[in-house]
């Protein structure tokens, strides 16, 4: 038979699965010898064969409760529904996972009209009897009949007022007994029957309605925001009563064991003399910092700071404890790991490291990939998410938060930005032509798109927060409006963007700004001292370099060559050689781009400081770069000098069925290789300015899209006779590498013939992962949100790799490719080198680096040294 209740002396902190957090804490603080009130509790099995049964209480349930309250009863000496020492009980819920304040607690179960006499009796107090009292028919009233607590409230201020007070601790016994009068007439009036006056049936109801509450609105919406599984269920705990409100010598509180915004080690909390648990979240009196209880209650104080930190050493884990001072007793009522921000998180942890509480494995097994976000990005809290509903939801392309005013253009944003409003950039999908109001955005939103796109990808790398594919959103740009399926938004309209969850809100939240402290520094020096694997960056700028580097990369894996012709002055340039057909054509823009790309890798090289710098030579789909509206085609036919017929038989020319797959990489260099000329010139010319001023500069330059050792063998002979011309011209003696970023399947089958050839492999999963599966990275986001729901792929492939397929192809090159060349470095600079189970298993196969956006340095470093302990656990196992 299923054992479905479990004394407190019967649990362990071990049994969180079977007897909530708050039954196994209980049961654990038992154990260590803290003053905790007894009792037991009622499992999650039990609540889950609660709704098994149609919300049926097993068959041998209320026998059960009825044998431990026996028990109980011979444990505190009282009887429930006693007339000579009544025992009040507590009944409160306990999911397995913290959800504080989400379901119900009722207090003080076991008073009706004959009992209160006999407390008031026993204690010499009707004040503190009655008020258990009226406490008690307001709970239950509230949580097993859903009376509103405001039908109650609003005759309790009334009261006060004709008192002429203020705080509740200022009515009198006899006050209270007639609201205690008035509050059973609510009852009544709302239920139409009597409040119960049986303690059994109580407490009956009130495990019920706890119980209920696992289903409740609030607590279902707090479980979807972080994810608990709705199977868990909850465990009740019923528990003697203490009282916080038995006079000056009472009181009640909770407090952190360190401060939960900053980590600070110090006692963080709050307590009311004469008071019971709700008042002091509820806010009807002013609560005392715990410090004060150091003069109000001396002793009690010294008791309460030696069992915190005894707890807190315990768990090792900052504690949340709620406690109870009943006459002088100091009770403890519950304990779990306190919330906390993200930056006080880590602050914690590297104190515990510091003072020896934890090993330097122990912290990165505390250190979650959620938390490294959070230190990251701004967020929204909790408290108001679950508050308000998302009117959209998208892919969370790029995390963080923020709020702001809608503008449909990159002009617009622009402008709105120069008056100092914060911008929200919405489009279908973005180009490089919206790169400036990209730039500007607090956060991006479009239609369409994935988690690769190129909005995903540009935000990704800027560390602003992007929603992609929002499909329920019809993005009209010419009217400047945004309809999704319960209204219509316009320009200026505000909205907040939870990138890291996708949800989009038209309420405007506050947001949580967090900043990078010290503890995150050591943090990420400890990180990286537990892996051999580099973390680098894919960085376009300096400035994202700079990021990157401050975060701890190692240097660069990927600077994308395409993304330096953003800026109007150089799409315009790019454009033109695109659209030239004729190598005479060809040079003008060829000569701009150089000047411009000479001084973009200078730049560059001077931020890496010798450090590692990979550059991915040009590999441009045709479609981001060309114009698709009348007005941009008009526009660049006159900056061209060409007629409007001349650039759309040009463009007819130009169109490709599948872009993405078409006329780009290695292939535009093949018809066209004084681009690659022009960009290693570049390259070669800026590290020779480096090399003048004295630092040792080694460029990594990288060939796209390769799919043969034939076609890198001309493509390096080719850029090697032009290197080795400038070089001579220069009487330099620079040294660099010609590597290829393997990212064809065929590349990978053919690895150890490639590896000849190339000084160094950069895997690229985006596009690597969509030539495996035959998924238009452009056109994915319409149907792959269809397979995630059915169960037909475990997960997004762009976003955690594909083990069976785009990894074994990933495994078998490395293992060609290190046969034929032992000493060939290997990395990965697609997005999935940020993703943190995608990190793990390129450690596993034996990569050399991987490389991400800068903002995802970190979590890529965590993910390393995860992974590093794991194997290391393995081996010694």
């Amino acid at each position: 038979m299923e054992k479905y209740i479990y004394s407190f002396a019967e649990g362990k902190k071990e049994m969180k699965q079977l007897l909530g957090g708050k039954g196994a804490n209980l049961a654990e603080m038992k154990r260590l010898g803290l003053p905790v009130p007894d009792g037991f509790t009622l499992t999650t099995t039990c609540c889950l064969a609660y709704y098994e049964n149609g919300k049926v209480f097993p068959d041998t349930l209320g026998t059960t409760i009825a044998e431990s309250l026996k028990i109980l009863e011979q444990q505190t000496h009282k009887g429930f529904g006693s007339l000579e020492a009544p025992l009040l009980i507590s009944v409160r819920s306990g999911s397995v996972r913290s959800m504080p304040g989400m379901m119900d607690t009722i207090l003080n179960i076991g008073l009706n009209d004959d009992t209160v006499k006999m407390l008031a009796s026993q204690t010499g107090d009707k004040r503190f009897a009655y008020d258990c009292y009226r406490r008690l028919i307001q709970m239950f009233g509230n949580v097993v009949y859903s009376i509103p607590a405001e039908a109650f409230e609003i005759v309790l201020t009334h009261l006060k007022e004709q008192r002429g007070i203020q705080l509740d601790t200022e009515l009198t016994g006899d006050d209270l007994h007639s609201l205690t009068i008035e509050y059973q007439h609510i009852f009544r009036q709302k239920t139409g029957r009597r409040f119960p006056q049986d303690p059994m049936q109580q407490l009956l109801l009130a495990t019920q309605a706890v119980f209920n509450s696992w289903y409740n609105p609030r607590a279902i919406t707090y479980r979807q925001l972080n994810n608990i599984d709705e199977h868990l269920g909850t465990a009740v705990t019923i528990q003697e009563m203490v009282f916080g409100n038995n006079g000056k010598n009472s009181g009640t509180g909770v407090c952190f064991t360190r401060n939960p915004s900053n980590g600070e080690k110090k006692l963080y909390g709050e307590f009311l003399l004469n008071a019971q648990g709700e008042d002091v979240v509820a806010g009807i009196r002013t609560p005392q910092p715990i410090s004060d209880l150091a003069v109000t209650m001396p002793t009690i104080y010294t008791e309460f700071k030696r069992c915190a930190a005894l707890l807190e050493q315990h768990y090792q884990e900052m504690q949340d404890i709620e406690f109870t001072i009943d006459n002088g007793q100091l009770y403890f009522l519950q304990t779990r790991n306190g919330k906390r921000t993200a930056s006080a998180a880590i602050q914690i942890l590297m104190d515990f490291l510091a003072e020896g509480l934890l090993t330097k494995e122990e912290v990165v097994d505390k250190v979650t990939f959620d938390m490294m976000e959070q230190a990251l990005h701004p967020s929204f809290s909790e408290e108001e998410l679950a508050e308000h509903s998302p009117f959209a939801i998208g892919l969370p392309a790029s995390p963080g938060a923020a709020v702001g005013r809608i503008y449909f253009s990159a002009e617009a944003a622009q402008l709105a930005s120069e008056n100092d409003e914060a911008v929200i950039l919405v489009r279908q999908e973005t180009s490089p032509e919206d790169i400036t109001g990209m730039i500007v955005s607090e956060a991006i939103i479009t239609s369409r798109g994935g988690m690769t796109s190129h909005a995903a990808v540009v935000a990704r790398g800027m560390g602003t927060p992007c929603v992609a594919g929002c499909h329920d959103l019809i993005i009209n740009a010419e009217k400047q409006t945004l309809t999704h399926p319960s209204g219509q938004l316009k320009e200026g309209d505000w909205l907040a963007v939870d990138g890291s969850s996708g949800k989009i809100y038209t309420h405007v939240f506050e947001l949580t700004q967090t900043a990078i402290t010290p503890a995150f520094e050591q943090l990420m020096v400890l990180l990286t001292d537990m892996s051999d694997i580099d973390v680098r960056a894919n960085a376009d700028t300096a400035t994202d370099l700079q990021t990157a580097l401050y975060f701890g990369a190692t240097g660069v894996g990927l600077t994308r060559t395409e993304h330096m012709f953003f800026a109007p002055e150089r799409l315009i340039e790019m454009r033109r050689l695109i659209l030239a057909d004729t190598a005479t054509a060809r040079e003008i823009p060829l000569n701009k781009l150089q000047h411009f790309q000479t001084s973009d890798f200078e730049e560059l090289f001077r931020c890496a400081n010798e450090r590692p710098l990979t550059i991915r030579l040009l590999d441009p789909p045709y479609h981001e770069f060309l114009p698709h509206d009348i007005s941009e085609k008009n526009a660049l036919a006159k900056a061209l000098g060409i007629s409007k017929t001349q650039l759309d038989q040009r463009l007819s020319e130009l169109q490709e069925s599948n872009p993405m797959m078409g006329h780009r990489g290695i292939r535009l260099a093949m018809s066209y290789p004084e681009i690659y000329k022009m960009q290693v010139t570049a390259i070669i010319n800026s590290a020779l300015v480096l090399e003048d001023e004295g630092l040792t500069v080694i460029p990594e330059i990288m060939i796209p899209l390769v799919g043969s050792v034939t076609e890198l063998k001309w493509m390096r002979h080719y850029l090697e006779t032009a290197i080795t011309e400038l070089l001579v011209e220069k009487n330099s003696h620079l040294t660099y590498k010609i590597g290829t970023m393997i990212e064809i399947p065929r590349a990978c089958l053919t690895a150890h013939e490639i590896a000849d050839t190339a000084d160094f492999f950069s895997f690229g999963t985006n596009d690597l992962t969509q030539l495996v599966y035959g998924f238009s990275r452009d056109d994915v986001a319409k149907f792959l949100p269809l397979y995630l729901e059915k169960g037909l792929l475990p997960h997004d492939p762009f976003q955690t790799i594909d083990i069976d397929g785009v990894g074994q192809l990933m495994k078998q090159a490395i293992t060609l490719a290190k046969k034929a060349q032992p000493q060939l470095k290997i990395g990965v600079c697609g997005e999935l080198g940020g993703d943190p189970e995608s990190v793990a298993y390129f450690h596993s196969i034996g990569v050399d680096y991987v490389s991400c956006s800068p903002f995802r340095v970190p979590l890529a470093k965590l993910a390393l040294a995860k992974a590093s302990i794991e194997a290391e656990t393995f081996i010694v196992i």
